[in-house]
């Protein structure tokens, strides 16, 4: 082995808790870096991955089956721009389940008996296919009758294999047993089950209840025009109003990319702060070893060593132990993104996605760029030291450095060895002010993620309509379907079987109920706006319903309207003006009054009062009830006692369940705890690399103090002094940056996802929690300094004056 190579051996192995500082800070740094670039890389095209391993369908259609034969659709995959179709395939609509029994699993969601959403079942022998070829994540494809795989974002509970629904209001209440949970990336349905099957789900058994569905690829699908002209095609092919219904994948693309586009600007932060750490702690420790070893240098260059040789003697000492960090870093953070890029593809439907190749090779050679950078200035020191100046300095501090501060700390009324260690930092203050830095983004990040984490969390219990009331009044009908109402309805509320107005007076009668208000949904459109909007409308006092309002307020009265932020910045509207709702022909102007945090179709419902509409639909009325209970009520006595006043009006009460977070939460709760804990870690070990360094520097002036009578734990409590007044300031500066940066951050991630935040959901900062936030600073230093500590308190006397 060469000389220098030698050197490089004794420099890496001799400073061991050197070595392994840069090591680790290298090896979490990049552990950060590669979830970050897994995640940015995952989350650019989340549809798209699915969309192409699925061969989803551009066009998922719905035809009447009393105007078109199933041959007729089958013929359409001849059709000039038609690259692939799959079907027909028969469609039972708006089926309404109840849960006959959970399957023997805990953690289902909703409790037996409960009433589930309606769902769109559809007949398919097989989950593959040319088109939508649909993928089991449990269970197994349905082989006959009296099954059924229910789609993974089935808006009701949690699937749970063996559950059994049944479908209590269809002609002979068929029960079906969930076998298998499916996704498809075209959420062409909510459930599949056996063609055989359909007819049972139909609550008609005749030519006119008839349904079918086609899946359909283009060969030019990338635009809504697009796919407008791809429809037209299709229906143009076919008997007039044939066609009843169709689904754009670009709508559902739209939806997907929105949910995980948030996720992008905080990771982003994070792999940001780690790697900045990470190369303020490898230069730390260059620079501190070489402070250390100054007397070491000078040996070196009385011995022949050139500067240049020193120069890449110290740059090795940095390179190696920092590239076997690297290399683990690596390893690691393919480790970990393995679970949350696979519960990221379970959301989407993307499948097992992995790690990118190029980023396990741009990352570590990113990383290893930084470190050289970061080690080059203090090994272009060392270079540079004077053989002569190096002997005889050694490793001392420069004369009289920190002696005002000793003086200073020593008229305190602390005791003797807390005003030694306070004062400590002012002998290297380019050290301390490296411990400061570290700290500074330690307390940052620690910051920034719980304000992040509580906003989220309030973001996740309000982005849902209508979620702050204990139970839900169903009447038994959906929304009115588009289009013309039909001749001669009996029906003043289109949509609804059981009379709101008497339903309304038994809610209102029950005891316990403290406040209650009706709700339903028609589709219109919006004057001067392509396509159909829905219109949410209420009746009764609804500002307490769950909706938080941005801007603006809650509507008081009719003509009155309250809308979503993407709903503004589509149509170019603002708070006061007015816009015209075009509902059965009749134009209806509305005044926008508040902009309301709403993440549902888009986020582009209006919400106003029912009477708003009665000049276009006279007997309009609500479908659903929300009731909010009286303190200490019982909601499980008080929906049964309801249920037997409604049962006999057709309409059935049920408690609100409060679903568990879902998934997309969770894996963001996951990554900030995660990636937080490895920056404070990197945090710490930072000012353990200091401590350290310090120690040994000052091996003689412990060696003193203990011979004049300094206790062990006086040692802990000056060598922990040492780096807590850096921690309190350090603090003290982090907590507002993190705030910052968590107000900066948020509404970025806002408008990832379309809408705008409510000032509560930034505002999130507590007065008493800032204080504590500011200790993280101190408990940062504070636990990166025990492990030093602890060794100095059991360095014996004699040793420690051996050692200088």
């Amino acid at each position: 082995m060469s000389a220098l190579g030698k050197v490089v051996r004794s420099g890496v192995g001799r400073r061991r808790v050197q070595s392994v500082v840069m090591a680790l800070a290298a090896l979490m740094a990049v552990t950060a870096a590669v979830l970050a670039g897994s995640l940015i890389v995952a989350s650019e095209q989340p549809f798209d991955h699915a969309f192409g391993r699925q061969q989803g369908a551009h066009l998922a259609v719905q035809f009447d089956g009393a105007k078109v034969t199933a041959a007729q659709l089958a013929a359409t995959d001849g059709l000039s721009g038609v690259t692939a179709a799959a079907g027909p395939f028969p469609v039972a609509a708006s089926a309404r389940p109840t849960i006959e029994s959970d399957g023997g699993q805990a953690g289902g969601g909703a409790p037996v008996g409960a009433g589930l959403p309606p769902m769109t079942v559809v007949g398919r022998a097989s989950a593959g296919g040319a088109v939508d070829d649909v993928t089991l994540t449990e269970g197994r494809w349905v082989t006959g009758p009296g099954e059924i795989v229910l789609a993974s974002d089935y808006l009701g509970p949690q699937p749970q294999l063996g559950m059994r629904l049944s479908f209590n209001d269809l002609p002979g209440r068929p029960t079906l047993t969930v076998v298998g949970v499916a996704q498809s990336v075209s959420r062409t349905a909510d459930a599949w089950v056996a063609p055989a099957q359909i007819p049972a789900l139909r609550a008609s058994a005749s030519a006119t209840a008839s349904v079918f569905q086609m899946l359909y690829r283009f060969a030019q699908a990338g635009t809504d025009a697009q796919i407008a002209a791809d429809r037209a095609a299709v229906a143009a092919a076919l008997p007039a109003g044939a066609i009843t219904g169709a689904q754009s994948y670009l709508n559902v693309k739209l939806s997907a990319d929105r949910d995980i586009a948030p996720i992008v600007p905080f990771v982003v932060v994070f792999g940001v702060l780690g790697l900045v750490m990470s190369v303020l702690i490898v230069g730390s420790v260059v620079s501190g070893a070489v402070g250390a070893g100054v007397w070491r240098i000078g040996i070196l260059k009385a011995l022949g060593f050139t500067p240049a040789q020193v120069a890449r003697a110290y740059l090795a000492q940095a390179l190696i132990p920092s590239a076997v960090g690297i290399g683990l870093g690596v390893v690691t953070g393919n480790l970990l993104a393995v679970p949350l890029l696979g519960r990221t593809g379970q959301v989407y439907g993307t499948g097992g996605l992995s790690t990118a190749p190029w980023i396990d090779v741009a990352v570590p050679a990113a990383a290893l760029a930084l470190v050289a950078v970061a080690a080059l200035a203090p090994a272009v020191r060392a270079a540079r030291l004077p053989s002569i100046a190096a002997l005889a300095v050694g490793r001392t501090p420069r004369a009289g450095r920190g002696r005002l501060a000793r003086r200073v700390f020593a008229r305190l009324p602390l005791p003797r060895a807390v005003g030694l260690g306070l004062a400590n930092p002012f002998a290297r203050p380019a050290r301390a002010l490296a411990v400061a830095a570290a700290i500074v983004f330690g307390a940052t990040a620690v910051t920034f993620a719980v304000g992040l984490s509580t906003s989220l969390g309030r973001v996740q219990a309000t982005s849902g309509r209508d979620n702050s009331g204990a139970v839900d009044v169903d009447l038994g009908g959906g929304p009115r379907p588009a289009g013309p109402k039909p001749t001669g309805s009996a029906s003043a509320a289109p949509g609804t079987s059981a009379d709101p107005a008497a339903v309304a007076a038994a809610v209102h009668a029950q005891s316990g109920t403290l406040a209650v208000y009706g709700t339903g949904e028609v589709p219109l459109s919006v004057s001067g706006l392509s396509g159909s909007t829905t219109a949410v409308y209420y009746q009764g006092d609804a500002s307490w319903g769950g909706y938080q309002i941005i801007s603006g307020s809650w509507f008081t009265g009719p003509s009155q309207a309250v809308v979503p932020s993407r709903f503004l910045e589509v149509t170019g509207t603002h708070l006061g003006d007015t816009i015209t709702l075009v509902d059965r022909g009749v134009r209806i102007p509305v005044r926008i009054v508040g902009e309301a945090f709403d993440l549902q179709d888009e986020g582009m419902d209006v919400l106003t009062d029912l009477r708003t509409l009665t000049a276009a639909e006279p007997g309009l009325a609500v479908s659903e009830f929300h009731i909010a209970l009286k303190t200490g009520v019982n909601t499980a006595a008080y929906v049964s006692t309801l249920n037997s006043s409604l049962h006999p009006l057709g309409a059935d009460a049920q408690r609100v369940s409060r679903e568990a977070k879902q998934q997309i939460w969770i894996i963001l709760d996951a990554m900030i705890a995660l990636l937080t804990l490895m920056l404070v870690a990197v945090a710490g070990l930072g000012v353990l690399n200091s401590v350290v360094l310090d120690t040994r520097d000052r091996v003689h002036d412990l060696g003193v103090y203990k011979a004049v009578g300094m206790t062990p734990r006086q040692t802990i409590a000056m060598v922990v002094a040492s780096v807590a007044g850096i921690g309190l300031v350090a603090g003290a500066v982090g907590v507002p940056v993190g705030l910052a940066l968590h107000d900066y951050i948020l509404p970025v991630m806002g408008h990832a996802a379309g809408t705008n935040l409510p000032p509560a959901d930034v505002d999130v900062y507590q007065p008493g929690e800032l204080v504590l936030l500011g200790l993280a600073g101190i408990a940062i230093a504070v636990l990166g300094a025990l492990l030093p500590a602890g060794w100095a308190a059991r360095t014996r006397t004699t040793t420690a004056l051996r050692a200088e």
